[in-house]
């Protein structure tokens, strides 16, 4: 092969070498704007200078090399630079090694250090290599050439390594096998490369006396620099199949974090729902609770505590009799006899008020109709009764709610509404009830008129129905009146496109 052909060979190797790294930095400064998956920004942007400087570098060997083919002329200026750069990239890459060991620490004292430490070691051998080779420029900068490499480019390297060994261990490795793959091509590249910097010019000192490059080609066939080429590839190729398992996983990131913004109101409607269901049961719970507990206190008013005045009341009547020839006596006995009618009234009253007898033997409307009988008779307010639709009975707690409603709506119509008069309509449909109690008094305008007292009636009227999944209405204008409406389903729950006219409610 000719001397041309070899130094074309060469100065492609050169050329592939420094582009790779420049590659390299390139990829680790784009990077180092992103989110830090990888490693740390203050990590990167050093490996990010050591692609970039050492890359011209590899450049600027290759101009050197070429210089009389390309007709440039030489001036020792280039010698300084590119041992500049080659001290500069090597010293970059022992920082990037530095941080990504001390992930945890900021960039302290302890860091300027230890890099501090390599470069004085290096000045140091710079410095007695040019006392004692002072009228030797070209064998000085070979001796600073092969010192930058021993001291900076061997432990930077192999720093490099050490780093990209401990990123296996990272938890988003861990989870994916193919960058653990990719983090080891990189450390073996690292590694490898870090060796191949053991091999320098030929040295009159050990070990550059027997580990060098004119060694190394006569034992493999091929130039050093050709396997540090290759091993340049092979680190970006790591490096590049690492971005972009990084990459996929900062938009997996951004995806799942899209999908949770998404999620998020679902998430709250679900649980709204799931309280509101959670309330509904409570009240349910609660309005059997307190009906079953006004049955067992009505069952012993009427069990007991009437037969036992009963008893009395037949006691004073065989005491009448006995003392039939004392006037005196027999007043007394009136008195009581009439004390216990009204008492057993009073008691009559409070167990009918508690569970009406009516409502669980006969049924709702039956109820509905002594509930009228009785605030007619009590409260003297005339009150119409219409029942429309198949008359079924239903279930005990709808019932019983239906009742309530009634009952505390034609009271506030005694106590509130200031009119004689009251209408009372339901009416049975396939799925549900309809209700409505109207009255044409004074009525009242917003809830700040409303009287405690009704304000409370109305909260336990509409706790009431929202137990069975009904919905509850009040309409009320001042001098015009006040009309509940409610709708109870006869199983599931009204939804919220059924009007207070139980028709579907359009939803545009």
């Amino acid at each position: 092969m000719t001397l041309l052909g070899i130094s074309i060979n060469i100065s492609l190797v050169f050329f592939v070498y420094g582009l790779a790294f420049f590659c390299l930095g390139l990829a680790m400064l784009l990077e180092a704007n992103r989110s830090p998956i990888l490693a740390d920004v203050h990590a990167l942007k050093p490996l990010a200078i050591f692609g970039f400087v050492h890359g011209v570098h590899e450049w600027i060997e290759m101009l050197l090399l070429n210089r009389q083919l390309l007709g440039i002329n030489y001036s020792p200026w280039f010698d300084w630079l590119r041992l500049g750069m080659l001290t500069l990239s090597f010293s970059a890459l022992m920082v990037f090694g530095i941080r990504v060991l001390r992930p945890k620490s900021r960039f302290n004292i302890l860091d300027y250090s230890i890099g501090g430490l390599f470069l004085c070691i290096f000045f140091l051998i710079l410095g007695f290599t040019a006392l004692i080779h002072w009228n030797a420029p070209g064998h000085w900068l070979l001796h600073a050439d092969t010192a930058a490499r021993y001291v900076l480019a061997v432990p930077g390297a192999s720093l490099a390594g050490l780093a990209f060994y401990l990123q296996t261990k990272s938890p988003l490795a861990q989870r994916k096998s193919e960058l653990v793959y990719a983090l080891f091509l990189v450390m073996v590249g690292f590694l490898v490369y870090a060796g191949t910097q053991l091999f320098v010019p030929p040295m009159d000192f050990f070990p550059a006396s027997w580990l060098n490059s004119v060694n190394f080609f006569r034992y493999t066939g091929f130039p050093v620099q050709a396997l540090r080429g290759f091993l340049a590839v092979m680190i970006t190729i790591g490096l590049l199949r690492v971005t972009a398992i990084v990459d996929q996983e900062r938009q997996q990131i951004l995806i799942n974090a899209q999908q949770a913004r998404l999620d998020a109101p679902e998430q709250v409607r679900k649980g709204l729902e799931k309280r509101e269901a959670m309330r509904r049961d409570l009240l349910r719970h609660l309005v059997i609770a307190q009906e079953e507990e006004r049955a067992r206190i009505a069952r012993e008013l009427h069990d007991e505590t009437a037969q036992m005045l009963t008893a009395s009341t037949l006691s004073l009547a065989a005491l009448r009799k006995a003392v039939s020839r004392r006037p005196d006596m027999l007043t007394v006995i009136d008195n009581l006899q009439g004390l216990g009618r009204q008492m057993g009234e009073s008691i009559r009253r409070m167990v009918y008020d508690l569970r009406p007898a009516q409502l669980d033997d006969l049924g709702l409307i039956p109820a509905l109709n002594f509930l009228v009988d009785e605030d007619r008779r009590n409260y003297g307010i005339e009150i119409d009764l219409k029942v429309t639709g198949s008359r079924n009975r239903l279930d005990p707690l709808v019932e019983t709610v239906i009742f309530r409603v009634v009952q505390e709506a034609l009271t506030n119509v005694a106590r509130h509404a200031e009119v004689m008069q009251a209408q009372v309509v339901m009416h049975y449909n396939i799925h549900l009830v309809q209700l409505e109690i109207a009255d044409r008094g004074k009525g009242f305008e917003g809830r700040m008129d409303v009287p405690d007292r009704l304000g409370y009636g109305i909260a336990g009227m509409r706790e009431r129905v929202e137990s069975v999944g009904g919905q509850l209405w009040i309409h009320s204008t001042p001098g015009r009146g006040t009309t509940v409406k409610a709708i109870i389903p006869l199983s599931g729950t009204v939804t919220a496109e059924v009007g207070p006219d139980g028709n579907s409610v359009d939803a545009g």
